[in-house]
């Protein structure tokens, strides 16, 4: 009988949010085991207040990050998994679930340490295939249902806090990415803006290093509807203003998966990447956006670059204001 399980996913913040696809299956399939995480430090607050993630043991990496290791190791072995499930694909993640002493180990074969463990799967990033869909790989042999979304849950406190901006309608962007050849430029987004009735507020999301980014956008933006977030919420807190806009404008980032995990209404801008790749939106409500323009260089890569390999970045700038707004009703303000 399956009664503990643990989730290992120490990679970023997309992917520790798309991993809840696993947890959420296996909670329909064990409702009564409990589940518990073991994730990078950092990304434990997607976690507060969870209806039924039991425990979350964190690895800090930015000091002693190898003792650190060794002391969650010996964590894993105290706490007697039944089920360990490592969805990264790290040598140091495989040696965690190969020395768990867990009857079911379960990673993928690319995993260095995968000859350690007892169920591996396939991870083929080309096979045109969503990423909750390859994880569900790992799990296969306990589970009898369909796979479910991804999903947090913003607390009670998360949706008092942010209520102050949801009055009235609103959508939200979230402009930034971690490369270059993801992020849609920043004149792309102040374009949109100023294209977005005056009845309807925009709020800017993002993180701390964010805020020099979105205050760059709301200011050439020359508009009275805008209000920068950035730095100011939490994961859960910028799911729950999510929630309740008209609609989510975002990069192939984060903010995409931080958007389908609380089903909200998304727009997603492909630049440098392409959805084939796995990690295009799960809402009922998602459009994607990409260049109409066959271009050879494009895709350039699966994580994108610090700036266009052919100094032109056709693959963002032949984008157009008409893809943006097709996915609203919204009529151009003059």
């Amino acid at each position: 009988m399956t009664q503990k399980i643990l989730l290992i996913q120490t990679a970023s913040l997309g992917d520790v949010i798309l991993s809840t696809s696993l947890a959420e299956t296996l909670h329909k399939q064990f409702p009564e085991a409990s589940i518990d995480y073991l994730l990078k430090k950092g990304y434990e607050q997607l976690f507060s207040g969870h209806p039924f993630i039991h425990e979350v043991l964190i690895w800090d990496k930015s000091e002693h990050k190898y003792r650190n290791l060794l002391k969650l190791i010996f964590a894993v072995r105290r706490n007697k998994y039944d089920v360990v499930i490592n969805i990264q694909r790290y040598a140091s993640s495989g040696l965690i679930i190969a020395l768990s002493g867990a009857p079911y180990r379960s990673g993928f074969s690319k995993n260095p340490m995968s000859f350690a463990f007892s169920i591996r799967a396939e991870h083929d990033i080309y096979g045109n295939t969503h990423e909750i869909y390859r994880n569900t790989e790992l799990i296969k042999p306990l589970i009898n249902i369909p796979t479910v979304r991804a999903r947090l849950y913003p607390t009670v406190d998360d949706n008092t806090i942010t209520k102050q901006w949801k009055g009235g309608s609103y959508l939200t962007i979230s402009p930034a990415s971690l490369y270059f050849t993801k992020q849609f430029p920043a004149e792309k987004w102040i374009e949109l803006i100023r294209n977005v009735p005056s009845s309807t507020n925009v709020l800017l999301l993002g993180s701390k290093q964010d805020i020099p980014l979105c205050r760059e956008i709301a200011e050439k933006s020359l508009t009275t509807n805008i209000v920068n977030l950035a730095g100011q919420l939490s994961f859960l807190q910028s799911a729950s203003v999510m929630k309740d806009a008209v609609m989510n404008y975002v990069n192939d980032s984060a903010p995409q998966h931080l958007a389908s995990a609380v089903n909200a209404p998304v727009t997603a801008v492909f630049c440098s990447t392409v959805p084939s790749f796995g990690f295009g939106p799960l809402s009922d409500n998602s459009t994607v956006v990409e260049t109409s323009v066959d271009l050879p260089c494009r895709p350039c890569g699966l994580h994108g670059y610090n700036k266009c390999p052919e100094s032109h970045f056709k693959c963002a700038q032949t984008i157009s204001l008409s893809q943006l707004l097709l996915p609203l009703t919204y009529e151009r303000r003059d």
